[in-house]
């Protein structure tokens, strides 16, 4: 990098800062939580200044609800979207949860996370996680009447809330809960569906 390129204190500026803002924001925010986060750490994370990261998200409210819009914005497309799948194969597969071992285990769920963290209802990032958390057991209840279920909305709704519960408990316990989480789910979704 030359010496054009570069920002107060020797940092990067200019081209890619958005990205760089925001996989900092990632990193940061689930490592530590959001209110634990201060702007100046994410800044120097992201090798930014102050000015140019408020140029790209006018607060930090902003930021939050942009990290979270990121994360999954078509509703986990590789299972529910996987043609090669059966509907029941497609419920469960909702649970098979890549951890690599027992010290990175899978985070808390960012948008369980941000929903704790932020006291305001009307806060676009909780709105966010809300939304998010609805589309779940909607494509979970749409591929539950896909397969046949009897009662789909409340199989999605017990199913959306064994992932949550899965996930709140892996993190909690350092433990990996979706393996029982999914020998659950196999139950529920069986006992659903008729034969």
């Amino acid at each position: 990098m030359t010496e054009l390129e570069k920002g107060p204190q020797g940092r990067r500026r200019g081209r890619g800062a958005r990205e760089r803002i925001l996989s900092a924001s990632q990193q940061l925010f689930r490592e530590q939580g959001i209110g634990h986060t201060g702007m100046d750490q994410l800044c120097a994370v992201a090798q930014v200044s102050k000015r140019t990261a408020y140029q790209h998200f006018s607060t930090k409210d902003e930021l939050v609800t942009e990290y979270l819009r990121r994360f999954d914005p078509d509703v986990l497309p590789g299972v529910f979207d996987n043609s090669e799948l059966t509907p029941r194969e497609r419920l469960l597969a909702v649970f098979d949860v890549p951890t690599t071992g027992p010290d990175d285990l899978t985070p808390l769920c960012p948008y369980i996370a941000a929903a704790v963290e932020l006291n305001d209802p009307q806060h676009p990032a909780r709105r966010q996680a809300h939304d998010y958390k609805r589309a779940i057991a909607a494509r979970l209840a749409d591929t539950a009447r896909e397969a046949g279920a009897a009662d789909p909305e409340q199989l999605g709704e017990q199913l959306a809330l064994l992932l949550d519960g899965a996930a709140a408990r892996t993190r909690v316990l350092n433990a990996d809960a979706f393996r029982t989480a999914a020998a659950i789910a196999a139950v529920l979704v069986d006992a659903a569906i008729p034969r």
